[in-house]
């Protein structure tokens, strides 16, 4: 499968809140993926 993006350690904050953590993926043409909270957003 060909790679369609590859992040490498990202970190999301929002003022003093971390959401996202140093997050690794790699997404591959035709997978489907979701990022979902522990609230379902």
């Amino acid at each position: 499968m060909s790679r369609f993006l590859q992040v490498e350690g990202l970190t999301r904050r929002f003022g003093g809140l971390v959401a996202v953590n140093a997050v690794t993926l790699d997404l591959h043409v035709g997978e489907v993926h979701a990022v979902i909270g522990t609230n379902g957003a």
